[in-house]
């Protein structure tokens, strides 16, 4: 049995992980007044109850999180990520995005276009490319889900598996040196399914999201052309995936 300090210390981990889908041991620690190394032994029981995934620093949650959730974790760092992909969007032709926050960032971020054709599952994504000169938004139909503000299911890919993209813009909730992972199993297939569809798969990812894993693997990493993390390109970190991804920015 957990004390009630301990249960506490808990439920406030877990209101902070379901709201920001990620907290860091020093944070928490300041918050609770207690030790990381306290915080650390909290997070591993979470994470022995499949509740939280310990990365570097802290933990994540292993669940989806709301787009308003994701939104405020690592902004300026997901702002720098979408600023690396935005040289690789074509002016025209017909690319793919996912509804991850970091391609969120990239849509807002898109300069005029010729005839540029965005396909997205993102309700959030397909709000931001209204509007925007040069651009024409499609949305992929399927089931709303609202803890991600995505479309899911089949109708989703069945819709994809009858259009081709130059290109597929999209995070992760985990990668590892094999594959990327996603928090649900409806992601995941939309994710694969969006792939197929592409000639070419660009990631970007938050740094903390490597060499993890989540619910349900996506795309192989070998699919993969770019890789943007919030790193500088020569990072250690990013070594291991440099041999397998073309391109690391």
């Amino acid at each position: 049995m957990k004390s009630l300090a301990a249960e506490e210390r808990w439920a406030w981990l877990l209101e902070q992980l379901k709201e920001s889908k990620a907290v860091s041991l020093a944070d928490a620690a300041v918050a609770l007044g207690v030790s990381e190394m306290t915080v650390r032994r909290d997070l591993s029981g979470m994470e022995e109850r499949g509740i939280a995934r310990r990365v570097r620093g802290g933990a994540v949650y292993s669940g989806p999180v709301s787009f308003q959730g994701r939104e405020r974790s690592h902004a300026e760092e997901k702002t720098a990520i979408a600023q690396k992909l935005l040289p690789h969007v074509p002016m025209s032709g017909v690319i793919a995005m996912d509804s991850s926050t970091t391609i969120h960032r990239l849509a807002l971020a898109l300069p005029p276009c010729d005839d540029l054709t965005v396909v997205t599952n993102g309700l959030t994504t397909f709000q931001a490319l209204q509007d925007r000169p040069g651009v024409t938004a499609i949305l992929t139909g399927g089931a709303a889900d609202r803890r991600s503000d995505s479309l899911i299911g089949p109708v989703v890919t069945a819709f994809l598996d009858g259009i081709r993209f130059t290109a597929f813009f999209a995070s992760a909730a985990a990668i590892d040196e094999r594959t990327l992972y996603e928090d649900t199993l409806e992601e995941a297939e939309v994710k694969r399914a969006f792939a197929r569809s592409a000639a070419q798969v660009l990631i970007g990812a938050h740094s903390e999201k490597l060499d993890g894993v989540a619910t349900a693997a996506s795309v192989p990493l070998d699919r993969v052309g770019v890789l943007a993390t919030d790193l500088p390109p020569r990072q250690q970190e990013l070594t291991a995936y440099a041999r397998v991804v073309h391109t690391v920015l």
